[in-house]
């Protein structure tokens, strides 16, 4: 008798450990998402706040667009491949994507910096980045992307590199209708 409230005893603290446990890894997700708001770390999804800033007329810095995809049956490409820009100046670019499918996809852009320091001059107002995409079977859209380069850029940084690779986002792809045979 003395051995099974022994066991049930062990059960009982196992149960409140593996349920302990649990919430644990639940409350990481948010309390990882305030850190990063806190921090400023891996908060790409959102516009930066705009600079009021003067254009440096004194120097010229060519911001390169590059497009890729990885995993995804689109086409996906800038309508420029580069634009000489002075820095403090608002700048309107725009992005291509095709959805070469035949069945609806989500996809979310990661952008990327060359070289690196550039990321932390280059601020964002408007960018299809900022959320997921869905592209319906063959559909062609044109997105925008709004940035300004910070007259700050270390002077001997002559060109950034902007480019975006999307992703497919799994488990958000529209799922198609279940078709009714009759």
């Amino acid at each position: 008798m003395n051995r099974l409230s022994e066991n049930r005893s062990m059960l009982k603290r196992l149960t409140i450990f593996a349920v302990a446990m649990f919430a644990f890894g639940f409350a990481l997700v948010p309390f990882y998402r305030v850190i990063c708001e806190v921090t400023g770390l891996n908060d790409l999804l959102r516009p930066d706040a705009p600079l009021n800033t003067q254009v440096d007329t004194s120097r010229w810095v060519t911001v390169e667009l590059d497009a890729n995809t990885r995993g995804l049956p689109w086409t996906f490409s800038p309508n420029q491949r580069s634009v000489r820009v002075h820095p403090g100046e608002l700048v309107h670019v725009v992005y291509e994507v095709r959805n070469n499918s035949g069945a609806p996809i989500a996809g979310q852009a990661i952008p990327s910096y060359g070289p690196k320091v550039a990321a932390g001059y280059l601020r964002k107002m408007e960018c299809f980045c900022f959320q997921k995409q869905e592209l319906a079977a063959g559909e062609t859209r044109q997105m925008p992307v709004v940035f300004v380069v910070d007259p700050e850029l270390p002077k001997d940084v002559g060109t950034v590199t902007l480019s975006y690779t999307f992703f497919e986002l799994n488990g958000a792809t529209p799922k198609p209708d279940a078709g009714v045979t009759g």
